[in-house]
């Protein structure tokens, strides 16, 4: 009122209907600044309807108006671009309303003291929409966010952000549903697992599956997640040569490799090795019943050697069907004493040389990109399966390989002995010992075809990443290891099977 009054005093003129000298009626009051207001006065104050103009800040109104306020419904129009139509009490946004603010931002519903307070709808610059409480200009309560990428959450909220029960259903697929806290899933996942250790046995030939779980940060399952996509791959450890010490041709085979290697949590790096899905309806895998041939191993089986992958030659059983890098330790201790299971050909020989011979036949040729890798897994109840996975033949000339052959080369070469006291082999001899290095192959040239194709025992990498595309809250999982190790695969030999006979 004492403003009021103050206006009046500050007046230049005022033109409209007096009544025993004062105001009444309709009437227009213009101010010195340039301000005015224009409307109904009652016993010489502002009341009813009416227009109010602020010139200094450019500020409009038109409305109801009470003892000289803004009271009851109007629109007030800044000169900034904001925009409210809705209820006032005493000079304030209090009421239902629609507020349209400078960054074209609405909202629709119910203030209190010039705040957004109640419930209410409000649509955001970005495509986002909220509908639900409001405390204060703050979302609290109940509510549900629609987001411009398609992502919606519905549940408690406090302070603006998620918090309480809550479910997320994002654009990439994911749905967590459970307790939120300051915007953040309290139960969330924060790393992938890779189930049953850090080592994993399998056999050459023999499909595997490999079981993933997500876990929070406290190491337990998040059970409260789905749809994460995860991608799994192999890869194979990279030598570690010295520049000092390496002769120039292994070094230029290095540099060939156009790969970034990965590093490992088990203080090597790795490139990437093919890795693909067995096919079903193929009539190699005679025995589909027979369970997988996998081992997980504890802690106390170790890792790899941090010096060389390979074990002493001549460790392997016969027929093993490569000359590839042996295995650190032995074979699989549930493994042991059993047989991959298969119907044998007339010539004795096991399932396995098929198998063999059927991937390189089915990869010879072929691009080096053209082997499809396992298809990617979406989590349910927060773990995935990966199933009926193969190492797939290598690439032609596939680098890691060759430098595996290479340093093998050069450490079986003498080193302190003179030139000149090398022994003379004759022909018969070189080719008695071309003989002996190749004994683990068939005499027939088809053969020795398949094994330069065919997957060598060793340890592998398994890598498995989380390609949730967009980033599920905008961060991507850290990726998991585990150890493979590759052993040769179990056949009947024929001697065996004639002992076999004889007992009988």
């Amino acid at each position: 009122m004492a403003d009021v009054k103050k206006q009046i005093r500050n007046s230049r003129y005022y033109v409209g209907g007096v009544t025993n000298l004062t105001r009444n009626g309709h009437g227009k009051l213009l101010m010195k600044d340039g301000s005015y207001y224009e409307g109904e006065f009652d016993h010489g104050e502002i009341e009813g309807n009416g227009s109010r103009f602020w010139a200094k800040t450019g500020v409009s109104y038109s409305g109801q108006f009470s003892g000289g306020e803004l009271h009851g419904c109007g629109v007030m129009q800044k000169g900034n671009g904001e925009r409210y139509k809705g209820e006032f009490s005493y000079g304030l946004r209090d009421g239902n309303g629609c507020l349209l603010d400078k960054d074209g931002q609405t909202y629709e519903g119910s203030f209190h003291q010039n705040k957004r307070h109640g419930e209410g709808q409000m649509h955001y610059r970005n495509g986002d929409q909220y509908e639900g409480g409001w405390l204060l200009d703050q979302q609290q309560g109940h509510g549900v966010m629609r987001f411009g990428d398609g992502s919606v959450y519905e549940g408690q909220w406090r302070n603006n952000l998620f918090n309480g029960q809550g479910t997320m259903i994002h654009c990439s697929g994911i749905i967590y549903e459970g307790l939120w806290t300051n915007g953040r899933p309290l139960g969330g996942a924060s790393k992938v697992v890779i189930e049953g250790g850090d080592v994993l046995e399998v056999f050459q030939e023999t499909p595997f599956c490999v079981e993933v779980q997500l876990q929070t940060e406290a190491g337990e399952k998040a059970t409260g997640e789905n749809g994460r996509v995860l991608q799994i791959s192999t890869a194979i450890r990279l030598c570690d040569l010295s520049p000092s010490t390496t002769p120039s041709s292994l070094l230029k085979m290095m540099e060939d490799i156009k790969e970034t290697p990965i590093p490992t949590p088990f203080g090597f790096q790795v490139v990437s090795y093919p890795l693909m899905e067995r096919a079903f309806g193929s009539q190699i895998f005679i025995d589909t019943a027979a369970p997988l041939a996998v081992a997980a191993v504890a802690a106390k089986s170790g890792s790899a050697q941090a010096d060389s992958p390979l074990l002493p030659e001549g460790e392997w059983e016969s027929g093993s069907g490569s000359d590839g890098p042996p295995l650190v330790g032995g074979t699989p201790s549930d493994l042991d004493g059993k047989e991959v299971r298969g119907e044998q050909n007339q010539s004795g020989e096991g399932e396995s040389t098929t198998i063999t011979e059927y991937f390189s036949g089915l990869f010879a040729g072929q691009e080096e990109d053209s082997t499809p890798p396992p298809a990617n897994q979406r989590v349910e109840e927060g773990q995935a399966k990966f199933k009926n996975l193969l190492l797939a033949p290598p690439p032609h000339d596939f680098i890691p390989y060759q430098l595996m052959d290479e340093l093998k080369r050069n450490i079986k070469k003498p080193s302190n002995r003179a030139p000149t006291d090398r022994p003379v082999l004759s022909q018969d001899k070189n080719s008695e010992r071309r003989s002996s290095t190749g004994s683990c192959f068939t005499s027939n040239t088809k053969k020795s075809s398949i094994d330069s194709r065919s997957v060598r025992p060793g340890e592998y990498v398994i890598m498995v990443k989380d390609v949730t595309n967009p980033p599920f809250q905008g961060q991507t999982l850290p990726p998991a290891f585990a150890l493979l190790r590759l052993f040769p695969a179990k056949t009947k030999s024929k001697n065996s099977q004639t002992d076999k006979t004889k007992s009988k």
